[in-house]
Parts: C-alpha cells; structure tokens; sequence
C-alpha cells in the first residue's frame, strides 16, 4: 500500500501520534547541527521575523556530537536544544523529527537564512496537499557576501543549489524541505547512515509510494556562498562520498564511472548560466577541474579506507 493512500484527510495522518495536554503547532523546524554553531544566531535572528505565527511552529536544534560549541546567547520561546550523539546530519534529523510535534517537518540547514515569509509561503502551499500530498522544495538562493568575491565565491555562486531542477527530478536537499510527519514516518525516515545523499533517497522513496517532489519558488533560503578552497573540497569530499558508498550496487558502480568521467555537464551549465557575467562562468568551471580532481583523489582513499567525510 502507498504511503499516499495511508495518509489523512488533511496530509498529516492525524498529526504527530503523540499524546500532548497541548496543541501540536502546525511544523516544527528541524536543524542539524554539528560544526556551524557559530551560525546560529544568524538563522534564529531569521526564524524570529518569521511572519508566520510563532505559537504555530517549534524551532528543534539538534547538536550532533560537537566537542566544543557556544551555546546562543537566547533562544527564542520555541526554541530547544536537543542532542544526537549518532554521527551524521541525516542522524540527527531523524533525532529532531522522533520529537517533533508538528503535523509537518520543516528542515533547513544551520548556515542558512530564511526569508520573512519562508514558513507562510511552506504551509500555505502544504494546505493545498490535503487531497494530493507532497513533499514541499523551497528555493535556495546563493548569498554573495563579499564586495569583491574570490573564485571560490564565484564558483559556488555560479554552480548554486539548484531546487527547481532537482525537484524535476524527483529529488531535493533538506536546506529547504518539508514534508507532513506523517509521511516521513511511514517512509521510517532518512537514512542515518549515510553522511550524503539521504535527502535524494528519502524523496525518491516518497515518489515510489505515490508523494512527488511540488517546488515551492516563493519560499525561499538564502545559503552563503563557500569562500575557501578547504570548503569547497571538504564539500566535494562529503557529497563524494555519499555517492560511492551508499546505494545500489547498480547506483554506485555509475557513481564510480560518472567520477572518473570528464564534468562536461557541469561545465554545460556553467556556460548557460545567463545570471552571472561570462567571466565569473569561466573562473566557475577552472574550480570545477580542481574539484574533479578532489574527487578522484577521493574515490582512491575511500577504496583504501572506506570512511566517508562527514563534515
């Protein structure tokens, strides 16, 4: 039986199925958190202007075994701190999403900034899923914070977190998802093993039981472009990794052809970028030969040590 012909009438499934003197409020935001706490109080600064009700929504922090971190100087009135002592972020929401109480999870990542309207523009779309559920893809705009942005900034600026084409394809990344409690838990969440990747499956498996991907533009995230090298490879090292490791046999042995593979589709899209100058694609695809190079490099430590990159 598909998850779509188990839910309730309104999407949720009844809500949360844990008994509460309390009303559940209508999403509870799940964020993972592991080396980005000094992020933090940027991101509660954007959940606090949230124009949506604040009585309507929880704000779950989920600490994920960091060593050393700060806690914010105040936490809003719906805000908590939880902790996760599983490594891995896809972990650490499943933590977060074990005691939330919304009807619907909204996830987004510590180093991203939500407009005023990001939960508003999620629920009114969620309110339109009563008869046909879905999984909500919010926008994630690249956020350029440097007068004179390096080649790193450009390259991730150029390369960017393209939701609308992943949710045409199915897919999309936890920086702006939602999904109805129900759903997720009769999908028994993400996979916590794996470090990458999790958010493509759990969507793919939603498709599979009739709950497609529905891209939501107006709700958007902006995400800071990466400024060093050491990010943009820890990144590529990360995401690499989920590929290689995790997945079908079938899936993985495609992975390991598409590494050693020339990105001449990345380099495609580069160039048909029309948002950025012509020269700021160019220095965006030199980057992406470097990259490449990472994960190579990387593909060859993985078949000697088999540990994927977590960060």
């Amino acid at each position: 039986m598909s998850v779509h012909r188990r839910l309730g009438s309104d999407g949720s499934g009844g809500g949360t199925g844990k008994p509460n003197a309390v009303s559940a409020p209508r999403c509870s935001v799940i964020v993972p958190v592991y080396g980005h706490w000094h992020r933090i109080p940027a991101l509660l600064k954007c959940l606090r202007k949230q124009t949506f009700p604040h009585d309507q929504f929880e704000i779950i922090l989920v600490d994920n075994g960091c060593e050393h971190f700060t806690l914010p100087e105040s936490l809003p009135a719906n805000a908590r701190i939880e902790r996760c002592s599983t490594p891995a972020s896809y972990a650490a929401r499943n933590h977060g999403i074990a005691r939330a109480r919304g009807e619907w999870l909204v996830f987004t990542d510590a180093d991203c900034l939500p407009r005023e309207d990001w939960l508003q523009r999620l629920m009114d779309a969620a309110a339109e899923t009563t008869e046909s559920p879905a999984i909500l893809a919010g926008a994630i705009e690249m956020v350029d914070l440097s007068s004179r942005p390096n080649r790193y900034e450009l390259y991730d600026l150029v390369k960017g977190i393209p939701q609308a084409r992943y949710a045409a394809n199915g897919y999309a990344t936890t920086a702006n998802l939602a999904v109805s409690a129900h759903v997720a838990r009769q999908l028994d969440h993400f996979d916590g093993g794996r470090c990458s990747g999790a958010d493509a499956d759990f969507c793919r498996r939603a498709g599979a039981n009739g709950v497609p991907v529905r891209y939501v533009a107006a709700a958007t995230v902006g995400h800071p472009v990466r400024r060093s090298w050491k990010a943009i490879e820890t990144k590529a090292r990360r995401v690499k990794g989920g590929q290689l490791v995790n997945g079908t046999r079938r899936q993985r042995m495609l992975w390991w052809i598409r590494t050693f593979t020339p990105p001449v589709l990345a380099f495609a899209r580069f160039l048909t970028t029309r948002r950025v100058p012509l020269r700021h694609r160019t220095t965006a695809i030199a980057v992406q030969v470097r990259v490449w190079g990472v994960e190579i490099r990387e593909a060859f430590r993985l078949l000697r040590e088999g540990n994927p990159e977590r960060r």
